[in-house]
């Protein structure tokens, strides 16, 4: 491997020296001859380009020779593509006038975004129509492949950190946004290409294959009905393009990582009317945990046909397979310290193991009966299967026979686990326009339907804790009822499976399970099904632009499907939203809206029969406004947004002692702040991603006194973020680049505790990133260094028995080619 880049180095600038080019210089200009700064152009067929600067002008060195097609664009301008006949060592001078043009959108992304680099114009699932951004009375965020390119990211946990009050929970795939959580395994806050899709609660989600990740913030439910109130994250995954780009890209570094991407696109066919895109990912990574492994794959074809210019159709598939650990973070000795143990100790067991394959299937229709009546129908199937064997603890410290506790050694317990999930997504709409005097309409009718399904079969084994006289085992050790338990010589708890000793340097070896005493849980097979009609209107008349929208939201769980004891609880919702823009002026536009929000409990905390439920659904309201602006002709944007969220019947962990699985209802939770965020390009060479929010996250309601006005778990009331690129692109220095980065994050809060104990505290923390970049005709080489000073932080936690830490200093080196 160590001479793996060197070789592909050579290989590389050989090939370029040999080759035959020349150059083109230009300028782009409106059609009155005045300059039309900040273009971008293509040379078609390849993804090499450049963009006019301040003054119109522009210059491409290392042209291939022969005929070519450059591809020009502007924002508000018309598309052109312009012939041109490139010869040996010499260089062509054009000029290209643009025409006034109105931004073209697609209804539904079936085509790829052609726009390049930090800054994304578009928003599909936000409106489930095409919309300007700017126009959109909500804030949404979102984070493009360019940019988690060019920061080395290969997960979504990787990429939030450039969202302003987007936060990780966990080591897993479990999001706060504005103080609430967005977890995998529910279908309330993750969002694919607009769908809702069943993903993975342990292992981070991959995003070779992704185009743009996007926050819509807020509850979201008159468009999705079941979602989250601090927002939802749509993941957009890469659609064809209609001329050829081909990239590979290849990684080392720290933890014994190794990455490939390979990212084609382009016509099957002469006329261009069938599509492809194939995108493929693979990771080996140890990381920096302790007997912690990640073995991934993600295969994603994709292809769009495109039969009339009124009829496309679409059709993706994404397969992953991820092999690895469950981690359930770090645990200290019993005083607190977070310093006491070494973020590298993990608490598994090296016959530990978790397999996940997750296969998503989408296929997208889009037609326009006319000029104004467009008709979309989507339908994606996902599944999720699960085989889980890990060693995990009783969520407390080892207990001693007296009722003390040991502060060195954790309780252990087993689970053994398999499922498998199948879920079908459908959803059916119409956009209308029409206009009534001066006022433009555009109506959005339609209908969704949404089922998931834990499959038969699907059980756990567990070895719980400590022995008891008759034959089974427990998780708690109570010293008021000893008779009950097997002791041991020492008059302490016999353990069934054995504590993890903190001070140990072979506790993560191999455990012998032959001799542990397991209960068998069955997790019935259940059903959730949920659908709604729902209405839109975006209204226009001058400066203002009005979204009204309203959905009636039907909400169903299967019990015990399928059996004697089928039971149906079933929950309904009428969900408005409305929203208004004002056009200040041709930068500004200013916003308000307002959106209440319903989610219903999950299935498994309303059948676990521990968890003392069922419980009422998740309620939701929000009022926001703000204002989005776009800078240096386009380039650049930038949002403000102030908030007040709300939300009633959160559940949390009731930290009973007799129970570890008994949950509590909050009566009332609120979120207020404000959001400041900017992306783009302040030149066309120098990038930027930049954001901040102050965050107010408090329980306003409560059964327990204590907890009225403390802040909600791993709900930072201060983040700040930074990301900018620079590249020299001309003189002796040309491609070269640097990039520099910086993520602040304030002190916060573990799990709730319901007794009213004061929780644990995990730090603040701000982490430096800094990257190199030369870029070589086709080839661009790129060294990324993160967490620079090697900050010891924590990106969340519960307790001081499941802290999660964040990575050391690590490095990243990185080469891709594109032909």
């Amino acid at each position: 491997m160590k001479n793996f880049i060197p070789v592909l180095l050579i290989m590389f600038v050989t090939f370029t020296g040999h080759a035959q080019t020349g150059n083109i210089e230009g300028a782009t200009l409106n059609d009155d001859g005045s300059i039309a700064p900040f273009a971008n152009i293509l040379l078609r067929g390849t993804s090499y380009g450049t963009a006019s600067d301040a003054e119109g002008k522009f210059i491409l060195t290392g042209v291939p020779t022969g005929p070519q097609i450059l591809m020009i664009s502007s924002m508000g301008l018309a598309s052109l593509e312009y012939p041109i006949t490139v010869n040996p060592n010499e260089t062509v001078t054009i000029q290209v006038k643009l025409s006034e043009g109105q931004l073209q959108l697609q209804p539904v992304e079936i085509i790829g975004r052609r726009e390049t680099g930090y800054k994304n114009t578009v928003s599909y699932a936000a409106t489930k129509s095409a919309a300007p951004i700017k126009e959109v009375p909500t804030t949404i965020n979102f984070v493009t492949k360019e940019l988690a390119l060019d920061q080395a990211a290969f997960t979504l946990n990787d990429v939030v950190k450039n969202i302003s009050g987007v936060n990780q929970f966990s080591f897993y795939n479990d999001i706060t946004i504005r103080g609430f959580r967005v977890q995998g395994q529910r279908n309330s806050g993750n969002l694919v290409n607009g769908m809702r899709a069943f993903t993975s609660f342990w292992k981070q989600q991959l995003i070779p294959h992704i185009e743009r990740v996007e926050v819509i913030k807020g509850p979201a439910s008159a468009l999705f009905g079941n979602a989250s109130p601090g927002g939802t994250i749509n993941r957009v995954t890469k659609k064809p393009l209609p001329e050829s780009r081909q990239s590979i890209t290849a990684s080392v570094g720290s933890f014994n990582t190794f990455r490939t991407l390979a990212d084609f696109t382009g016509p099957m066919s002469s006329d261009n009317k069938l599509l492809y895109r194939l995108n493929i990912g693979y990771e080996n990574t140890d990381g920096f945990r302790d007997l912690q492994f990640a073995r991934n794959l993600v295969f994603a074809p994709s292809f769009s046909f495109l039969p009339t210019e009124n009829t496309k159709l679409n059709f993706d598939i994404v397969y992953q397979d991820s092999k690895g650990r469950l981690d359930r973070g770090q645990a200290v000795f019993g005083d607190g310290d977070l310093f006491s143990t070494p973020i590298t100790k993990s608490l598994s067991a090296a016959n530990d193991f978790l397999n996940e394959l997750t296969l998503n299937g989408t296929v997208s229709l889009q037609h326009n009966f006319n000029d104004n009546i467009t008709f979309n129908s989507v339908f994606m199937r996902s599944t999720y299967d699960e085989d889980l064997l890990e060693h995990r603890t009783s969520n407390r410290f080892a207990a001693l026979g007296d009722g003390s506790i040991d502060e060195e050694k954790v309780a252990m317990r087993v689970f053994i686990r398999k499922r498998s999930w199948d879920n079908n997504s459908f959803n059916n709409y119409f956009n209308i326009k029409f206009d009534i005097g001066n006022i433009k309409n555009t109506l959005l009718v339609g209908y969704d339907y949404f089922q998931q399904e834990l499959e038969p079969g699907g059980s756990q084994l567990e070895a719980r804790s400590y022995l008891l006289q008759d034959g089974t085992a427990t998780n708690v050790f109570n010293a008021d009822n000893v008779d009950d338990y097997v002791l041991d010589a020492d008059g302490n708890p016999a353990t069934n499976v054995g504590h993890f000793d903190l001070t140990s340097p072979i506790a993560n070896g191999l455990r012998d399970m032959t001799n542990y005493v397991y209960t068998t849980r069955t997790f019935n097979q259940f059903l959730q099904r949920s659908h709604g009609v729902y209405l839109q209107n975006q209204a226009a008349l001058g400066a203002f632009k009005l979204l009204i929208g309203l959905r009636q939201e039907y909400f169903t769980d299967f019990i015990d499907y399928e059996s004697e004891d089928e039971q149906q609880f079933e929950q309904k919702a009428f969900l408005p939203r409305v929203g208004l823009v004002y056009t200040l002026n041709p930068n500004i536009n200013l916003y308000g809206t307002w959106v209440q929000g319903f989610q219903p409990q999950t299935a498994v905390d309303i059948i676990n029969p521990e968890a003392g439920g069922p419980f009422d659904p998740l309620e939701s309201e929000l009022f926001e406004f703000g204002a989005k602006s776009d800078w240096f002709n386009g380039r650049l944007s930038a949002s403000l947004a102030f908030y007040k969220l709300t939300q009633r019947g959160e559940l949390y962990n009731a930290d009973d002692p007799e129970n570890p699985e008994r949950l509590v209802q909050i009566g009332e939770e609120e979120a207020k702040g404000f959001e400041l965020d900017v992306a783009g390009n302040i030149t066309p060479n120098w990038s930027i991603v930049a954001g901040y929010a102050f965050n107010d996250a408090k329980f306003t309601e409560s059964d327990d006194p204590a907890e009225i006005g403390r802040q909600k778990p791993n709900a930072p009331r201060h983040m700040g973020n930074l990301w900018t690129k620079y590249i020299i692109n001309n003189g002796r220095y040309k491609g070269i680049g640097f990039g520099a980065g910086y993520n602040f994050v304030s002190e916060r809060f573990g799990s709730i505790v319901a007794s009213g104990a004061n929780p644990t505290e995990f730090p603040e923390y701000g982490l430096f990133d800094a990257a190199i970049y030369y870029n070589l005709n086709k080839v661009q080489i790129q060294l990324n260094i993160n967490n620079i000073f090697d900050k010891t932080h924590w990106v969340g936690g519960y307790d001081f028995i499941r802290a999660f830490p964040g990575a050391p200093r690590n490095v990243m080196t990185t080469v891709s080619y594109t032909f």
